[in-house]
């Protein structure tokens, strides 16, 4: 919702400004479907050549991050917490029989009791992977450390394609404008016999490619990169989440001391409150004895 009012904000003020100046919009209303089409026509053909299928796939999905913000909400952190104190506490007390949900956990009760965190194949591979690892008596726990964050690393870079994708292209957006304008001044110069008033209508219609392409670079595509390499950043602090729980797991800290290692080191904005994650472990204490 925020991402469209900040659009609304950025098309008032500038056009809002322009006619309240005494500006006319016909001559950019009638010069605006030729230079977009060449300078947006551009600006994707040069994103096609630069990405592949499935980059282009994964930018254009990653756009809708600007007005869905982060997928992970606070309660999701809680959650997640609450999974790992289960998975921990159960791999203490019956070590065999993990192995059945970790290998399976469609089919886990206990990771069917978080449905939301089940459908992020990510963030199970990466819990289930390190149980794994752990299971395996690695003899320095560092080893199984230094492997998540090599593995974590990798899932981030992949991750901000999009947002170096779109950066690429509101680069790019200034200098096709003034390729769509210099195409203007051409066609101007065919014309070079007519009146005045005909004269400054065409180089009017001109400068509206340098316009539109700084426009477009500084108004729209360069804030919705940032906007999707803020929230991707902010989702993978989930990740960092269970590398934090698991790891202090491999070092055999309590469950308890896992998951507060996890929580301090999850960001105060959607860090869960130590009496509310104590009230959700009760809740998960409670389901396990019944």
């Amino acid at each position: 919702m925020i991402g469209i009012v900040g659009i609304v904000v950025i098309f008032v003020m500038v056009f809002g400004g322009y006619i309240a100046a005494g500006g006319k919009m016909a001559i950019i209303l009638k010069s605006l479907p030729y230079e977009f089409t060449m300078i947006g026509g551009a600006a994707i053909g040069a994103f096609v050549i630069s990405n592949d299928t499935s980059a282009i796939k994964h930018t254009l999905k990653d756009v809708g991050k600007v007005f869905k913000g982060p997928r992970w909400k606070p309660d999701d952190y809680r959650d997640l917490l609450c999974l790992l104190f289960e998975l921990v506490r159960f791999a203490r007390q019956d070590p065999v029989r993990l192995e059945e949900h970790i290998e399976a956990p469609g089919d886990s009760s206990i990771f069917a009791n978080y449905p939301r965190i089940l459908k992020d194949r990510e963030a199970i591979d990466l819990i289930c992977d390190t149980l794994r690892s752990a299971s395996m008596n690695y003899d320095d726990p560092h080893q199984v450390e230094e492997v998540l964050e090599k593995r974590m690393e990798a899932n981030h870079e992949a991750a901000m394609h999009s947002s170096h994708a779109l950066q690429t292209m509101a680069d790019g957006l200034p200098a096709l404008g003034i390729v769509a304008a210099v195409l203007g001044v051409i066609k101007t110069m065919g014309s070079i016999d007519q009146p005045p008033e005909i004269l400054g209508k065409l180089i009017g219609g001109a400068l509206v490619g340098t316009f539109l392409g700084v426009f477009l670079a500084y108004g729209l595509v360069g804030p919705f990169a940032s906007k999707v390499k803020d929230v991707t950043e902010e989702d993978n602090h989930f990740y960092h989440l269970i590398r934090e729980v698991l790891v202090a797991n491999l070092h055999s800290h309590a469950a308890n001391i896992c998951i507060e290692v996890g929580r301090q080191n999850t960001p105060s904005h959607i860090r869960p409150s130590f009496s509310e994650l104590e009230e959700a472990l009760k809740e998960v204490k409670q389901r396990d004895v019944a």
